[in-house]
């Protein structure tokens, strides 16, 4: 499967998918400008098939019904945050069919509390 990531997705997340899948970033396009609707209209003109996206508001802010392109929201930006969860974002990955959603939650964790410094 072509998959883009857009830009707040982490590449190491593509350590964990290119044995099945061909991966491309937004940014190696020229794309990390190009709002979202510009971003899914350019991606299914360039074939791919699934965006892999940190925008949580992505299925507000557009109509996905009339999409060929699969989505997979991820809940965070960032890689350790999602690491835990990496089973379950490759399994949507792979399930991932023409004009599918999937959002993958991946709570915020706050590490141990600091005491001020005097």
């Amino acid at each position: 499967m072509l998959i883009l990531f857009d830009n707040g997705t982490p590449r190491t997340l593509a350590r964990f998918l290119i044995d099945r899948h061909l991966i491309t970033e937004a940014r190696s396009r020229g794309w990390e400008q190009l709002e979202n609707g510009d971003l899914l209209r350019e991606a299914e003109a360039a074939g791919f098939e699934l965006l892999v996206t940190t925008d949580k508001n992505l299925r507000y802010q557009q109509n996905l019904r009339e999409r060929k392109i699969a989505l997979v929201v991820l809940g965070q930006g960032r890689w350790s945050l999602m690491k835990p969860y990496i089973t379950q974002i490759v399994a949507a990955v792979n399930a991932a069919t023409p004009g599918s959603f999937t959002e993958i939650e991946v709570p915020y964790q706050r590490g141990p509390l600091q005491e001020p410094t005097p």
